[in-house]
C-alpha cells in the first residue's frame, strides 16, 4: 500500500516544528549555528526523527549550576526541572573567550582603577554559569508540543486517505 498522504502529513508536520523552532530560537539568541542545525528526516517506518547540534538539548531544556535549580516546559506545557546539572566543572573557557572577543566585551575598572583582563572576565563568566546555570528556551518543546496536539487525528485523516485510495485501487482491478 502506498502511504503518499501519511507521508506528506509527516513532511508537512517535520517542516512545522523545524520552522518553529528555528524561529524561537532565533527570536531568543538571534541567527545562530544552532539554528542552521535542527532538521527532520523521516524514516522507512514513517517516524520523524529531529536533529540539531549536541548543544542544542542543553540549550532547550537549561543546565541547573551548583547554586540554582533551573528548568524549562516541557512539551505538554508542564515545567520541569532540568535533567542536566553542573556539578565540579564548569564552561570551558575556550569558547567564553571566543564569546567575549566575538561581542567585544570590554573589562571594568578594579577597585584600584586598573582594567580586568580578559582571561580574568572569561574566568569569571564560566564561573558564574557553573554556579548559575543556564536558562532552559524550550526553544523545541514548545513547538513540538503544539503539533503533537493534533497530530492523533490529522495522521488519521492521512492513513485513512491512503487506505481509501487503496481500496478503490483494488475495485478498479477488479471491476
Amino acid at each position: 500500500m502506498e502511504r503518499k498522504n501519511v507521508e506528506r502529513y509527516l513532511n508537512s508536520f517535520g517542516k512545522q516544528v523545524v520552522a518553529q523552532a528555528k524561529a524561537n530560537l532565533t527570536q531568543q539568541k538571534g541567527d545562530t549555528a544552532l539554528g542552521g542545525s535542527i532538521r527532520y528526516d523521516i524514516t522507512k517506518e514513517f517516524t520523524v526523527q529531529f536533529f540539531m547540534d549536541s548543544y542544542g538539548k542543553f540549550l532547550d531544556k537549561g543546565v541547573s549550576g551548583t547554586e540554582q535549580q533551573r528548568s524549562f516546559t516541557n512539551q505538554d506545557g508542564q515545567k520541569e526541572k532540568s535533567p542536566f546539572r553542573y556539578t565540579t566543572k564548569q564552561p570551558p573557557t575556550g569558547i567564553i573567550d571566543r564569546w567575549v572577543v566575538r561581542k567585544g566585551l570590554k573589562g571594568s575598572r578594579d577597585k584600584e582603577g586598573r582594567f580586568i583582563k580578559r582571561k580574568s572576565m572569561v574566568f569569571l563568566i564560566a564561573r558564574s554559569i557553573k554556579r548559575k546555570g543556564i536558562k532552559g528556551l524550550s526553544f523545541f518543546q514548545k513547538p513540538f508540543g503544539f503539533a503533537m496536539k493534533n497530530f492523533d487525528a490529522l495522521y488519521g485523516q492521512a492513513l485513512k486517505k491512503d487506505i481509501e485510495e487503496a481500496l478503490s485501487k483494488v475495485e478498479e482491478k477488479l471491476n
